[in-house]
């Protein structure tokens, strides 16, 4: 098939339409010269909506319908995602749990040696986090994810397995190899069945399920802690594996729940509502997936100036992150005076702020529409908090500072979603993906480095770090906004200035064009 340009809706009926047969094909169709001198190439190798957007004609979706398909959904996907990214949070924070339950005592551990314990997990989830973006491409996702689940359960049993530092802290690098999936593939699922404007809110649904996690993880060693003679190995050996057989079992459930993406595979949904799936949506300007790796995706994520702005961003949001997740208890324990089983109850407030906090921002987003604006006043209320916890003289103020430090995820939780919403072309959206998370491995490296033993119990260089991670971030955020604001400002002059005969084009939105590609693409602000 030839290579056409064409320059004005009057040349359309050259242009050749989407059709089964030519789908699936890295065949160019057709070229089309957009608003901004761009050349767009149509090719076969589409969504993997096309046949199924194909097959739509004259299908419409009224409101009534719409909603009563979203609430379908919702009950179907949000649990699964949320009960999985609840234990996949609480494995995480096991390792926080068993240092006041025996375990520095009993690997003899040193100086620096507990932080490295902590960093090697994200060494771990930052080798491998490109790969596990590819294979969560080329395979099927729910499937390679329950895979994943099932593998990193086993490696939390057998951190019980070990009386040796060096085999302890290869366990945590694996662990963080197998985690690197998890966030990937649940902005996949979000991407690829909700609209734009409901984006952000499911996010922070699912997202918010790492408070859970901090709620049901220090209960679960709060019960151990209390009840440890009544086992055969040590306290901190029976979290690892208690949580483990957690996980395999979550694992075991997401991959027989017959869970698909595709909606011409999803068991609750009727052949009607498959087709009116994929028309709600049409206006997301994505679609579904594409299996194929395309390297002119990977080049355009890699010179897209709000890759590397998210970069800084994670790598900065993520210190204070990585530090609380592997010294929250030992802060607990050593700063503000709690013993061993009082500071893993006095952690669990933390996970509710999340949990209520995060949900409930993301929910005023019905009223204030940026999203980012969210973001912003987030990470301010973060800033604050963390100079209450540097700086405050009373315990009780540091203490409150510490707790509302959780409603900083927030931040994450939109930057996730500007993925799912704002980055178009399949490739392109797992590559910037990838390279957020491993900007968000970065900072949770060095976020444990960040609390030195000669600092303890209060470990003040710590603390400060969090101030300045705080305020870089709160300016890295503004910079993003008015990233998506002047874009789409130059989209809409473009348009006006020149017309495109791609918006003629029957299901032009499912042709896996990114984001700069396709010149009727807007940014959600």
């Amino acid at each position: 098939m030839t290579t056409e340009k064409i320059d004005s809706t009057e040349e359309l009926q050259r242009v050749p339409s989407f059709t089964k047969e030519n789908i699936g094909e890295d065949i160019v169709l057709t070229t089309i010269t957009s608003a901004n001198g761009r050349a767009i190439k149509l090719t076969g190798d589409v969504d993997e909506a096309m046949a199924l957007a194909i097959d739509n004609e004259g299908v419409v979706l009224d409101p009534e319908e719409d909603k009563k398909l979203l609430r379908k959904i919702d009950f179907a996907l949000l649990p699964i995602i949320c009960i999985l990214y609840a234990f996949q949070f609480m494995d995480k924070t096991t390792l926080s749990y068993a240092a006041v339950m025996g375990l520095r005592t009993d690997l003899k551990m040193v100086g620096t040696q507990y932080s490295w314990c902590g960093s090697a997990f994200y060494l771990g989830y930052l080798v491998f986090e490109f790969p596990a973006s590819v294979i969560l491409q080329r395979l099927p996702l729910a499937k390679a994810t329950a895979a994943f689940v099932v593998l990193w359960g086993v490696i939390l049993c057998l951190h019980a397995a070990t009386n040796r530092y060096a085999a302890f802290v290869s366990l945590r690098v694996l662990l963080g190899v197998l985690e690197s999936a998890v966030t990937p593939a649940m902005m996949l699922f979000t991407s690829q069945w909700y609209k734009k404007e409901e984006q952000f809110f499911r996010t922070s649904i699912w997202f918010a399920f790492n408070g859970a996690g901090t709620i049901l993880g220090g209960a679960i060693a709060y019960g151990i802690a209390n009840h440890a003679e009544q086992f055969s190995i040590t306290a901190w050996k029976a979290l690892f594996i208690i949580t483990g057989v957690i996980s395999i079992v979550i694992g075991i459930v997401f991959s027989t729940s017959t869970f698909q993406i595709i909606p011409s595979k999803a068991w609750f949904l009727t052949e009607h509502e498959k087709r009116l799936v994929v028309e709600r949506i049409r206006n997301n300007q994505q679609g579904f997936g594409n299996k194929h790796f395309k390297f002119y995706q990977f080049k355009e994520a890699l010179t897209d100036v709000n890759t590397w702005l998210y970069f800084l961003l994670a790598a900065a949001s993520d210190i204070p992150n990585g530090a609380t997740t592997n010294f929250g208890s030992i802060l607990l324990n050593s700063d503000f005076g709690f013993d061993a089983k009082q500071s893993l109850l006095m952690n669990m407030p933390c996970g509710a702020v999340e949990l209520v906090g995060c949900i409930l921002l993301a929910y005023t987003n019905k009223w204030i529409p940026h999203r980012m604006a969210l973001s912003v006043f987030a990470e301010v209320i973060t800033l604050v908090s963390s100079c209450m916890l540097a700086f405050a003289p009373s315990r009780q103020a540091r203490l409150a500072g510490y707790y509302l430090m959780f409603v900083g995820p927030v931040t994450m939780i939109c930057a996730l979603s500007c993925f799912v919403s704002n980055t178009a072309g399949h490739t392109k959206k797992i590559t910037t993906n990838a390279v957020y998370l491993i900007a968000y491995c970065a900072g949770n490296i060095a976020g444990p480095q960040t609390f030195i033993a000669e600092q303890a119990p209060s470990y003040t260089g710590g603390k400060i770090s969090f101030v300045v991670c705080d305020a870089f971030s709160v300016l890295t955020i503004l910079a993003i906004y008015a990233s998506y604001y002047y874009g789409n400002k130059k989209k809409d002059k473009e348009e006006s200035q020149t017309s495109t005969a791609l918006k003629e084009i029957e299901n032009y939105e499912f042709a896996d064009l990114t984001d700069r590609e396709n010149p009727y693409f807007r940014y959600s602000l």
